[in-house]
C-alpha cells in the first residue's frame, strides 16, 4: 500500500525533477547556441576591427583582400569565405571585394537590400562588411562579444525558468485533481447523504489514506442506512407490540364502562397481566435506551461467577420442577471473581434461564457452567438446555429486537421480544461478549464470556 504521504512525497519530486530538467535542458541549448553566435560575433567585429584600420592608414580600400586573407588566417575564417557570402562595400554600397555568393564587384546595392556591419573611420561611415543573407542579427559593435554571450545565457536561464515553472504549473494541475478527485467525491456524497440520500457510496481508487477514508464513509453510510432501517422497523415493532395490551385494556375498560361486562377476578386480572406486559415493555425500552446512550448504571465490583449461577439456579428451581426440568450445575469453587454489577448479570442469566425453560419440554435439563477462558482473564458462564433448538436461519438474529423465529407468534408468553437483545447490550456494557450456538431438535447453549482480576 503507497501511502498518501508517500504519492505526494514522489508528486513533488516528480515536479521538481521534470523543472530542473527543463532549466538545465534549456539553459544548455541556449548557452550552446549563445556560444556559437558569440564566436560568431568575436570574427565578424576582430574583422571589421581590421578593415577599419587598413582604411585609417591607408585610405582607401586599396590592398583590402590582403586584410580579409590575413583576418582568415588570425580568425579561423577560412571556412566563412568558403561557405558563407562575405562581401566588402564602399561608402557608395559598391562590392569591392566579394565571394562567389555575391554580385560581381561594381554592382550598386540599394541601402535597403545591404545587410552588413558598417565600417566607420573618423566618425564617418566607409564601407560595409556583409556576411551571409540569412537572417542572422548582426552583432552590435556597441558591445564586447563577452557582454553579449552573457546577456543571451542570462536570457536563456530566465527562458528556462519560464518554461520551468509552466510545465510545473501544468503537471502540479494534473496532480493536483488526481490526488482531490476522492475528496471531491466524497463531498459530493456527503452533500448527498445530508440530503437524504441514505446508503450514499464512493469509489475506492486506492489503498492509501484516501482510500481508507472512502472506504470509511462508505461502511458508514451503509452502517447509517440500516441503523435508519432498523429504527423504522423498531418503531413499528413497538407499535405493534404495545397494540395487544392496549387492545386488551382499552376493550376490558369499555365493556365495564357500558356494563356490558361485570366486574370480576379473572377481567381484573386480565387488566393487570395486560397492565404488566405494557410495564414491562416500556421498562425494557428504557434499559435499551440507556445501553445505547452508553448511561446504563453499573455497579461493577468482585462476583464470584459460581455464585452467580447458583443464584440464578435458586430462583428458578421451583419452575423447572414444575415443569420436571432438571436444572445442573457445574463450576469449580476457585474461579477467579468477574468484575461486574450483580443484579445486571442475574438479570441476563435470568433471562436466558426463561427462555431455557420455555422451550424445554418436560423431562429435559438446563445445564449451568463456569470456566476460565485459557490464555486471558476471562471467565465464560454458560446456559446449555436440551429444548427444541434454534433453526440456522434464524440463529444470526436471535438478539434483534422484537425478532422472533415464528413470525405468526404473538407475545402472548408475556415475552416483549427484547430479551436478548437487554442481554447483550448489558453483556456489551461490561466490556464482556455473548454468543449463541445450536442445534435444532437438540437444544441451545448461550456463552456469556466476562473480564475477570
Amino acid at each position: 500500500m503507497r501511502s498518501l504521504a508517500t504519492r505526494l512525497t514522489l508528486a513533488f519530486l516528480a515536479v521538481g525533477i521534470a523543472t530542473v530538467a527543463m532549466i538545465g535542458a534549456f539553459a544548455l541549448l541556449r548557452t550552446r547556441t549563445a556560444f556559437d553566435r558569440w564566436e560568431y560575433d568575436r570574427n565578424i567585429i576582430s574583422l571589421a576591427n581590421m578593415l577599419e584600420d587598413h582604411y585609417e592608414v591607408r585610405g582607401s580600400w586599396d590592398g583590402a583582400e590582403a586584410v580579409l586573407e590575413r583576418g582568415r588566417a588570425e580568425n579561423g575564417l577560412s571556412d566563412w569565405w568558403q561557405h558563407t557570402p562575405v562581401a566588402l562595400f564602399d561608402a557608395q554600397r559598391q562590392v569591392v571585394l566579394a565571394s562567389s555568393d555575391f554580385s560581381q564587384i561594381g554592382r550598386n546595392w540599394p541601402a535597403e537590400a545591404l545587410r552588413g556591419v558598417p565600417l566607420e573611420v573618423g566618425g564617418a561611415t566607409v564601407g560595409w562588411l556583409a556576411v551571409g543573407r540569412a537572417p542572422v542579427p548582426l552583432p552590435d559593435r556597441r558591445l564586447r562579444p563577452e557582454q553579449a554571450l552573457l546577456q543571451r545565457v542570462v536570457q536563456s536561464i530566465l527562458y528556462g525558468a519560464v518554461g520551468a515553472v509552466a510545465v510545473a504549473l501544468i503537471l502540479g494541475v494534473v496532480l493536483a485533481r488526481t490526488l482531490t478527485r476522492p475528496i471531491r467525491e466524497l463531498t459530493a456524497a456527503t452533500h448527498a447523504l445530508r440530503g437524504g440520500q441514505l446508503g450514499a457510496q464512493v469509489q475506492v481508487h486506492s489503498e492509501d489514506e484516501l482510500g481508507q477514508l472512502a472506504a470509511s464513509f462508505n461502511q458508514m453510510s451503509a452502517d447509517l442506512a440500516q441503523t435508519t432501517e432498523l429504527r423504522r422497523q423498531m418503531t413499528a415493532d413497538i407499535a405493534h407490540e404495545l397494540r395487544t395490551p392496549l387492545s386488551v385494556i382499552l376493550g376490558y375498560s369499555e365493556a365495564l364502562q357500558d356494563g356490558k361486562l361485570e366486574g370480576n377476578s379473572q377481567t381484573y386480572a386480565a387488566l393487570h397481566d395486560a397492565a404488566g406486559h405494557l410495564q414491562r415493555l416500556v421498562d425494557d425500552l428504557r434499559t435499551l435506551a440507556l445501553a445505547d446512550a452508553g448511561e446504563l448504571t453499573l455497579n461493577l465490583r468482585p462476583v464470584d461467577p459460581r455464585a452467580l449461577l447458583e443464584r440464578c439456579v435458586l430462583a428458578h428451581m421451583a419452575q423447572a420442577q414444575a415443569a420436571a426440568i432438571s436444572l445442573e450445575l457445574e463450576a469449580a469453587t476457585d474461579l477467579p471473581e468477574v468484575s461486574a454489577d450483580p443484579d445486571r448479570i442475574a438479570q441476563v442469566l435470568n433471562n436466558l434461564t426463561i427462555n431455557a425453560l420455555r422451550h424445554t419440554p418436560a423431562g429435559g435439563s438446563i445445564h449451568f457452567s463456569a470456566e476460565q477462558v485459557p490464555g486471558v482473564q476471562q471467565v465464560a458462564m454458560r446456559v446449555r438446555d436440551t429444548g427444541t433448538g434454534i433453526s440456522p436461519e434464524d440463529l444470526p438474529h436471535v438478539f434483534d429486537r422484537f425478532y422472533r423465529g415464528d413470525k405468526a407468534r404473538q407475545s402472548d408468553e408475556g415475552e416483549t421480544g427484547l430479551g436478548l437483545a437487554i442481554a447483550r447490550s448489558i453483556i456489551e456494557s461490561h466490556g464482556g461478549s455473548i454468543g449463541v450456538e445450536s442445534t435444532l431438535g437438540q437444544g441451545t447453549t448461550f456463552t456469556l464470556t466476562l473480564p475477570s482480576g
